[in-house]
């Protein structure tokens, strides 16, 4: 497994906006897609290509296409919508499909309430989208999921991780094709299962408490 940690001042500055309490939901969401397409360009680097022939004004090239099977974006329900359509920006010949998942607040483990997923996923890279990377249970769930319908190679991206979190994901899916992006990695996690110091809910703070 790959971690990247994205180093940037832009990034850095967005994730202040967004850790402030009083920042509102509607600047909360934009600044989510805007800090999320720089993070899908470093979650990218590895995305496959195949040599193309084009003509230009002046003369016949070689250069890239994204390469078939196309890439699969799979944000993981409620909160990973808001990272989706930065990604989509970046990557608009990609195919979305979606993961519901939920934590249980006293036990801190997943479940999955819905999916919308090819059922064959062979030789498919997915991307999946996560803000909080917490304890990890929802994340190994949903790398598991997508790796158990054949899929190659998986890249997740997060805005925020916990090292406890992390180290579950490093543990859980050793030896697995799959590099984990994000944006910054915070102190710990508190005896509630958030992110110190962290943001908050983001799917709360994304969509209100409904």
């Amino acid at each position: 497994m790959r971690v990247h940690v994205a180093d940037h001042p832009l990034i850095t500055h967005k994730l202040t906006v967004l850790r402030d309490r009083e920042t509102p939901s509607p600047v909360f969401r934009s600044l989510v897609e805007e800090l999320m397409t720089l993070l899908a360009y470093e979650g990218t680097r590895g995305v496959r290509v195949a040599e193309v022939e084009i003509e230009t004004p002046v003369a016949v090239t070689t250069g890239v296409r994204i390469a078939e099977p196309k890439p699969l974006i799979v944000p993981i329900l409620r909160a990973g919508l808001g990272m989706l359509e930065g990604m989509v920006k970046l990557l608009p010949s990609a195919e979305v499909g979606f993961l519901g998942m939920a934590r249980d607040e006293e036990t801190l483990q997943p479940t999955t309430y819905a999916e919308r997923l090819p059922d064959d996923l062979s030789n498919r890279q997915c991307f999946v989208l996560d803000p909080m990377l917490a304890t990890g249970g929802s994340l190994i769930a949903a790398i598991d999921f997508l790796l158990a319908r054949g899929a190659t190679d998986v890249t997740a991206i997060c805005i925020l991780a916990a090292p406890e979190g992390l180290k579950a994901v490093e543990e859980a899916l050793h030896g697995r094709d799959v590099t984990v992006v994000l944006g910054a990695v915070d102190e710990r996690l508190n005896e509630q299962g958030f992110i110190v110091p962290g943001l908050g809910d983001a799917g709360d703070r994304l969509y209100g408490t409904v």
